[in-house]
């Protein structure tokens, strides 16, 4: 049976369901025979950590013991000499939980939540210990061991018995990235290309963030030979060439055909392009035969820069050389794919080695602003909420409290909190009533923890089916929580009501107390952060270009990127559509690469003859220094007329790989920034 029709018969959601109630149970029977005394913990915490994935289940238990065992250190660290202040007390919690919420925002990555758990962890044990202070190492050390036992058992579960495969996952996420990539490269070939995929082409942004997220999870793999993750690091990079350049080679043919400066040759060229990425998946040796084939064609249609060349020349040199590079990115793509899938470690063609060279982390974009923000929201609510518990003088306000502070520093990262935040009310709302029925009329008629385990089954297997789904987890999971509740999971039975009433609304009030908070919080936060991420990448452009080091184009192109990704999603919640002129990071991406290319010339040049790429790259600083979000001004015209200049004085350059390396550039930043200008002033 295919893995489709697998899915589409919910055996992969069954078999996961299984894994988890069976991890779930053990941590539970373990917890009740050797005596702890929560051990709804260790049978919450199973639950936490199930992932349909045996590495992602490895790397989040690591992460998940790290920040409990951290957390539960800040609390032993804070309850004793703060004991007898409350106000001091919660501000020190507040300020806890403000940092670990800063740092895993700044993180981003599966790592991330190692911090946050930090952060509510000591939420989790400082709030129902403030009456018993002196308990609070003997709280703490529990709560580390009851946690760390459904870490194990959910590790032992998922990563031993029917392990699903991060690499196998992974392969197939490549294999099916690289197919929309090569498809929406042919669709950049075209004459007329479909406007309607210029969206999905956007989410090749998307598909190298979850490469890098996955290659998180690589070295807690339990197969043997997972991928290296410095091989995915570098298909990451590969991938990320793809955008800018078949964006390029797209704009050059709609200028071209604008101008009817398109030749049959290069149509023929393009039409032999789009046939090799429809049949890539040919032989290797094939591949790369027809591919050295193309890209001397390439090299043959570009012409030689003159004092003469017309703009048409100029277009058809870029469009040569943007669509060998293209070629040979799609190449370089291919052959890391099957090093990536290949049992020997041997590099599957030449091409290989110079990739993994020098490789190194991927660079990310780190909103500063937008991660104090968060973290100065979860704080707000751990001192508002201590605030209103302790003047209310309610007991169980302190479960409120707790459940609102872990739910801000948990959604603090999502762009619309408010949705899962409902969606766990929901679930939490379903639990409650689950929970009434069994621990009032089911619990009260069984003995003994075998028919607890067959009472609990079909509630648990069922949410845990549903869990496995994304689009159904978000409810799923909270009713799973519930369903651990101590009034089900517990040492001894409670059969008192009016003490499961209290429980149940105090629950239900901290998630609507975090809904609240996370409105009042949110307050053109959508707004402020397509602000800050548009700014962020106009400063980089501004810096880079006054820039006289080398330039870091790799970099450069990662985190504008990983700016797409975040701000693509933001700008769809908005309304507001990515392609538009104001929220193009596209283009700024391609006038970036170019600015790189300037640079890189420069650094080869003495002063005298460099002198009119410092006057473009100094008015390009300056155009993007002023830009503000609300408003997208047209560049000055002193800017095209420096760019318009220093073509005429390149194309006379002595030297013609100076003459053609200006050129690329140039052009490339003529058509990004001044797209309607239709032709280089003063030629033909």
């Amino acid at each position: 049976m295919n893995a489709r029709v697998a899915a589409r018969w919910g055996i992969p959601a069954a078999i996961f369901s299984l894994k988890a109630f069976a991890a779930a149970i053990l941590a539970a029977y373990i917890s009740f025979s050797i005596g702890l005394e929560r051990p709804y913990w260790a049978f919450l915490t199973a639950y936490i950590v199930a992932a349909p994935l045996a590495g992602a289940v490895v790397s989040k238990a690591l992460f998940r013991v790290v920040g409990t065992f951290v957390g539960a250190a800040a609390s032993v660290l804070m309850v004793p000499p703060l004991a007898h202040s409350p106000e001091l007390l919660t501000l020190a919690l507040a300020a806890w939980l403000g940092l670990c919420v800063f740092v895993s925002l700044l993180d981003r990555t599966p790592r991330g939540y190692m911090f946050v758990l930090a952060g509510y962890t000591a939420c989790l044990i400082v709030l129902p210990t403030v009456s018993t202070p002196d308990l609070i190492f003997e709280d703490a050390a529990l709560r580390v061991q009851e946690i760390t036992l459904g870490i194990l058992c959910g590790s032992l579960i998922h990563g031993v018995v029917l392990p699903g495969s991060v690499s196998t996952f992974l392969l197939g996420r490549v294999a099916m990235m690289l197919r929309d990539a090569e498809r929406w490269t042919r669709d950049s070939l075209e004459l007329e290309p479909d406007p309607s995929i210029e969206a999905e082409k956007r989410r090749l942004a998307q598909d190298v963030t979850e490469l890098h997220q996955l290659s998180i999870h690589l070295p807690f793999e339990t197969s043997r030979l997972a991928p290296r993750v410095r091989t995915v690091r570098a298909l990451q990079d590969q991938l990320s060439q793809l955008m800018p350049l078949g964006a390029a080679v797209a704009d050059r043919i709609a200028a071209l055909r604008e101008r009817n400066g398109l030749s049959e040759e290069a149509q023929s060229l393009l039409a032999d392009t789009r046939e090799w990425l429809a049949n890539i998946e040919r032989s290797r040796d094939e591949r790369e035969r027809v591919a050295v084939e193309l890209k001397a064609r390439c090299a043959a249609l570009e012409p030689q820069v003159e004092p003469d060349s017309d703009w048409d020349d100029m277009l058809l040199l870029s469009l040569g050389s943007r669509l060998s590079s293209l070629i040979d990115a799609h190449l370089d793509c291919r052959d890391l794919a099957a090093q990536l899938g290949t049992r020997n470690r041997k590099p599957v063609s030449a091409r290989i080695p110079p990739l993994l060279e020098g490789r190194r982390n991927r660079e990310v974009h780190r909103d500063y602003r937008g991660a104090l923000r968060g973290a100065m929201g979860a704080a707000l609510t751990i001192i508002l909420g201590c605030t209103l518990w302790i003047g209310s003088g309610w007991n169980d306000g302190a479960t409120a409290v707790m459940l609102a502070g872990v739910f801000l520093a948990l959604f603090s990262a999502s762009d619309n909190p408010l949705l899962p935040l409902w969606m766990f009310f929901n679930g939490t709302l379903i639990a409650t009533i689950i929970g009434m029925i069994y621990a009032f009329a089911i619990l009260p008629r069984i003995d003994g923890f075998p028919m607890l385990a067959m009472s609990l089954a079909p509630p648990l297997l069922v949410l845990g089916s549903l869990m496995h789904s994304p689009r159904y987890a978000g409810v799923a999971l909270p009713a799973l929580l519930g369903m651990g509740s101590p009034f089900i999971i517990a040492v001894k039975y409670n059969d008192n009501f009016v003490t499961f009433a209290d429980s149940s609304i105090a629950q239900l009030l901290g998630v609507l107390f975090a809904i609240t908070m996370a409105r009042l919080l949110q307050t053109a936060g959508l707004e402020s952060a397509i602000r800050r991420t548009l700014l962020a990448g106009w400063r980089d452009i501004a810096e880079r270009a006054n820039v006289y080091g080398p330039p870091d184009v790799r970099g450069w192109v990662n985190r504008m990127l990983d700016r797409i990704a975040l701000l693509n999603p933001r700008l769809a919640l908005s309304g507001k559509q990515p392609g538009a002129p104001l929220y193009d990071v596209l283009r700024d991406l391609r006038t970036g690469v170019a600015i790189g290319e300037l640079r890189e010339l420069r650094l080869g040049l003495p002063p005298a003859r460099s002198a009119p790429l410092n006057s473009v790259l100094a008015d390009v600083a300056n155009y993007y220094r002023r830009l503000e979000p609300d408003h997208r001004p047209p560049a000055a015209p002193e800017l095209l007329a420096d760019i318009d200049s220093a073509l005429r004085i390149f194309t006379r350059d002595e030297d013609r790989m100076v003459r053609r390396k200006a050129a690329l550039a140039l052009v490339s930043l003529r058509r990004n920034i001044f797209p309607e200008a239709a032709a280089l002033k003063g030629q033909p």
